[in-house]
């Protein structure tokens, strides 16, 4: 009896030693975390990427290594400095430690940064997954980003079903006149590029009429136009896109190149074969 009373009470004494060890454990990492969220709100005084904020956010990881959003942030600056055996390893620890936030920005990160269209549409579905319904990745919804996706890998029948989702919704959320214009552009990019001309013009003239100034649009419907033999109509259309381009109304993107980017001489060289042909 004895011995089951000592062996009692050292299994409570134990036990105890135990929990104390683990609340120290516990406070040490609330204090380590309120450390480096204090170092993380200072690195917004500075610009992304100078030695100041970079320093803080290596501070703040030493502090709490599975602080996701300083990772993140972290491994952003690297990857727009072209550095990405610097960005990739601490964007997947970030993914790992708060995947509902940040796995789709990291799928985002993929299809612009480096056009790897596959391993993108693997990150929003498995956003889409964690949290039905709430999957918004950079202010769009993953069917936005999974429409331009499919696109680039010239999967037009996935991207217009995509496009078709993400429309339906914000239409029936807040009318069709709020969808992005971007939504308009690349279905009827898709349209165009599978062949189904009049699906495009469409799609073309919906963005004219909601936000009526879009070298891209009006491009793409001279192109139509033109090969329909609407010439008249074709030479008016490009001299209209020419008029947006140059006033900074075309579709582009700070970084990188957007998909399917236009440029002033692909305006130009259409409009030379309108005016030359017979």
């Amino acid at each position: 009896m004895a011995k089951l009373r000592k062996l009692f009470l050292s299994t409570i004494l134990l036990v105890s030693f135990l929990a104390c060890i683990e609340k120290k454990i516990g406070q040490r990492k609330e204090s380590n975390r309120a450390q480096a969220v204090e170092k993380f709100n200072q690195e917004h005084n500075y610009l992304q990427g100078s030695p100041q904020s970079m320093q803080l956010l290596e501070e703040a990881i030493a502090l709490d290594s599975t602080y996701a959003e300083a990772l993140r942030e972290y491994s952003v600056a690297n990857l727009k400095r072209g550095m990405p055996h610097e960005w990739k390893p601490k964007f997947d620890n970030a993914v790992h430690h708060d995947a509902k936030t940040w796995q789709g920005y990291r799928g985002y990160l993929y299809l612009w940064f480096y056009r790897d269209y596959k391993k993108a549409i693997a990150d929003f579905n498995a956003l889409d997954t964690l949290t039905p319904h709430m999957d918004y990745p950079q202010g769009h919804s993953v069917d936005f980003w999974r429409g331009i996706s499919y696109l680039g890998l010239k999967n037009y029948k996935n991207s217009i079903l995509f496009w078709n989702k993400h429309i339906t919704k914000e239409t029936e959320d807040t009318g069709e006149d709020w969808v992005e214009m971007e939504a308009f552009l690349y279905r009827g990019i898709a349209y165009y590029e599978s062949g189904e001309k009049a699906k495009a013009i469409e799609d073309f003239n919906k963005l004219i009429l909601y936000f009526k100034n879009s070298a891209d649009a009006k491009y793409y419907k001279a192109l139509i136009l033109f090969n329909e033999g609407e010439k008249k109509e074709a030479l008016k259309s490009i001299n209209d896109a020419v008029v947006d381009f140059n006033n900074g109304y075309y579709n582009n993107r700070p970084y990188v190149e957007t998909l399917r980017q236009i440029y002033l001489e692909d305006l130009e060289e259409l409009k030379t074969k309108i005016i030359t042909s017979n």
